[in-house]
């Protein structure tokens, strides 16, 4: 059985999409491995979206990773959630190695809840994996790699044994790495540095967490929380209240930074014009969208792709960040 776990496809988005592609018959839609084993489009050097989402555990290597404008350097151990529509890429990266772990959103239908956990912990690009002086002890698959395996949390002992379950494929494995995966999640929002998601709960709660999700995959496109409240049969003043509850952030300005973050993809991750950009993200008027780019940046959309293109994602006149 062969699995195409970074498969290119031809789209819309000016940007090279990948998507997940498993064989059948009845493989659930979920793969994992090694840099090597799942081929050169894990370690892509340009920039790139995925369909799918991406857990990456990182035990070895040097260079950097870029995500959504966030550069940093490796030094592993470390553990990134890449959701579904984010832009990343590898830099200069050299003898990289670790672990991969990419499944679709039809993976999480017995566990809806964790689509928030992954939500949740993909606010921190990287997570640090505090050393502890021995691991747990669990089974390892004999493809599993080395490193890593002290850290405090055990994130290295679940992957190993997901590893291992995957690998085998005995009956049930689908649930148990289903459960393996919530346990992962769990254990790594305990992390320092992890921001764990609102305990809230009942119809308000869901309907922000709905309008968050909705947010990601249509990145701020319906220009008005009118058209984000009619898709989620709500009305406009529950969902202004209902989200500002939840995020301290009203539905317009949560808009308005998704439709800035994905302008800022396009212009330093295409060769778009500043026109096609600005109709990307639900502008008719490109001169409008030039003055909303600046208000929300400070910098016009070819200020921002100049500084971007010769100081890097993560230089100060991106707009972008680095992390330790």
């Amino acid at each position: 059985m062969t699995t195409r776990a970074h498969d290119r496809v031809q789209s819309t988005d000016p940007l090279p999409l990948h998507r997940l592609e498993v064989a059948p018959p009845q493989v659930p839609p979920f793969s994992m491995g090694s840099f090597d084993a799942l081929g050169p489009d894990s370690r892509a050097g340009y920039p790139h979206r995925h369909t799918f989402y991406e857990i990456v555990y990182v035990t070895g290597g040097s260079g950097a990773h870029v995500l959504d404008l966030v550069r940093g350097p490796l030094r592993p151990p470390h553990l990134c959630v890449i959701l579904p529509g984010q832009v990343h890429y590898w830099e200069q990266v050299t003898d990289l190695r670790g672990v991969l772990m990419l499944f679709t959103e039809d993976f999480l239908l017995a566990r809806p809840g964790d689509r928030q956990l992954l939500r949740a912990l993909a606010e921190r690009h990287w997570l640090r994996l505090p050393a502890a002086p021995s691991a747990l002890s669990v089974p390892s698959a004999p493809s599993a790699p080395s490193g890593g395996e002290g850290d405090a949390a055990g994130i290295g002992a679940l992957i190993r044994a997901m590893t291992a379950e995957f690998t085998t494929k005995a009956d049930g494995y689908a649930s148990v790495l289903e459960a393996y995966l919530h346990i992962l999640l769990v254990r790594a929002l305990r992390l320092p540095g992890a921001r764990r998601p609102g305990a809230a709960a009942g119809r308000a709660a869901a309907v922000s967490r709905e309008f968050g999700l909705l947010l990601a995959e249509t990145a701020g496109g319906e220009a008005s929380v009118g058209a984000y409240a009619a898709r989620l049969g709500v009305s406009v003043g529950y969902l202004n209240e209902t989200v500002k509850q939840a995020t301290g952030r009203t539905p317009g300005e949560l808009i308005r930074a998704a439709r800035t973050l994905e302008a800022k993809r396009l212009l330093a991750g295409s060769s778009l014009g500043v026109g096609q950009v600005a109709r990307r993200v639900g502008f008719t008027d490109p001169a409008y969208f030039c003055r909303f780019f600046r208000r929300e940046t400070g910098l016009s959309p070819g200020d921002f792709r100049r500084r971007a293109a010769t100081e890097g994602p993560g230089g100060r006149g991106s707009g972008g960040a680095s992390w330790a």
